[in-house]
């Protein structure tokens, strides 16, 4: 081995430090992007090489290379943003996400999520968010991820009203009425009220309830509405509440009691369908005056789509100015063994390699890590660690470029002395 050698280690070193400073450069650059992980470089020495000397057989490297560019996958802090479809995690699980027409999952910690004209929960470049979505009745569909869409259309069909729960007190001290039942005579009940109620086409309607004291401890109810033309709809008065001498209901009848109201009688006239509904009475009979404490009936109107946001939980949460809220899906996470085996791919994403194995794909929880909205998760680089590294950095270039140039003089040495 002559002093050429030494010459290529130097020459070594510099490709290995510039290789280096690229990544510290890389990891400065992205100081400010949402979900990034900083890289590190790791060298190794290259083969050494064997020579003999007096003493035995030795051995002299020949510089350094590049081992390995290896992620850091630790945490980042948290930004508070003010909008509802900013996600974080916190824990080690990626959002998973695929690009339109293509299959291919991508795997992401950057959560700033917003929705296309679609209707497509997607990120910046528009890539679709996989999660889980539930059902019309609010339950978690089994099956694959998929892609996360609220209807294009924005709106939410109206649904009849079949159920509405009243809770009242009837003056025990008031007189007892022997006349017939009339809805437009005020003296031939006691008490009423009033709850709006929807029909399946989302119309809304005012449903009176009227309560006759008939007997000591015993009242008698009934109802009225009208139709889109007006025409008066309602019930007879017959159907009997019966109290005990303690003001409750009595225990002979269903507590709370339930009575009717049937899909015959309820006919709008206005092309919806009529639905009967049931109505519960938790109703007491104390010296106090007649008051309703509570209306709760099931039925709304059609809404206009008002907002969206995700909760802790990664649920999806559609708003509609008719006040009701719709759970259309679930984020989903991915997690991998080995999440040094990822490729990257550019835009904050990475893709699965046979290295790092296939993900465990679930809901956020303790496993894959929890989420937290109104949050990104910010760069992990750290400034003042990079800014350390690009002075060793520095330093091991410029020692091998001073190796370079004193091995030059040391060769032109040699080559003047033959002068």
């Amino acid at each position: 081995m002559g002093i050429s050698s030494a010459l290529y280690s130097g020459v070594s070193g510099l490709n290995t430090n510039s290789q280096a400073m690229s990544v510290i450069g890389n990891n400065l650059a992205n100081t400010n992007t949402v979900g990034f992980k900083g890289s590190r470089t790791v060298f190794a020495d290259l083969l050494s090489s064997s020579i003999n000397g007096s003493g035995g057989t030795s051995q002299v490297g020949r510089g350094v290379g590049m081992s390995k560019v290896d992620q850091i996958f630790s945490q980042g802090t948290f930004e508070s943003t003010e909008s509802g479809l900013d996600v974080a995690i916190e824990g080690s699980g990626f959002f998973i996400l695929k690009e339109p027409g293509d299959e291919t999952p991508y795997y992401s910690r950057a959560g700033a999520f917003r929705f296309d004209d679609d209707g497509y929960l997607v990120n910046p470049e528009g890539y679709r968010v996989q999660g889980k979505a539930f059902d019309i009745d609010g339950v978690l569909s089994a099956g694959d991820p998929g892609d996360i869409q609220i209807p294009g259309t924005g709106l939410i069909a109206g649904n009849a009203t079949s159920t509405l729960a009243l809770t009242t007190n009837l003056d025990s001290s008031e007189e007892i009425i022997t006349a017939a039942f009339d809805a437009t005579d005020s003296t031939t009940y006691n008490y009423s009220s009033s709850a709006q109620i929807f029909d399946t086409l989302g119309n809304p309607h005012l449903l009176t309830t009227y309560f006759i004291k008939t007997a000591d401890n015993t009242w008698n109810w009934a109802w009225s509405a009208e139709d889109s033309t007006g025409a008066p709809l309602g019930g007879t008065g017959t159907e009997t509440l019966q109290f005990t001498s303690d003001g409750v209901l009595d225990p002979a009848n269903p507590v709370p009691l339930i009575d009717s109201i049937a899909a015959a009688d309820l006919d709008w006239a206005n092309g919806s369908t009529a639905t009967g509904i049931d109505i519960t009475f938790d109703t007491t009979q104390f010296n106090s005056a007649n008051v309703v404490l509570s209306q709760d009936q099931n039925g709304f109107g059609a809404g206009n789509l008002t907002g969206v946001e995700i909760d802790p939980d990664g649920i999806v949460i559609a708003s509609y100015s008719n006040g009701k809220q719709t759970k259309v899906a679930q984020l989903v996470l991915g997690k991998f063994v080995n999440t040094n085996g990822l490729s990257l791919e550019g835009n904050n994403l990475y893709r699965e390699t046979t290295t790092s194995g296939p993900p465990r794909v679930g809901l956020p929880g303790a496993e894959l890590g929890k989420v937290f909205t109104n949050s990104l998760e910010q760069s992990n680089v750290d400034m003042g660690a990079e800014f350390v590294r690009m002075i060793t950095v520095q330093r091991g270039f410029q020692a091998n470029s001073k190796i370079i140039t004193t091995v030059d003089e040391l060769l032109g040495e040699l080559i003047n002395l033959k002068r």
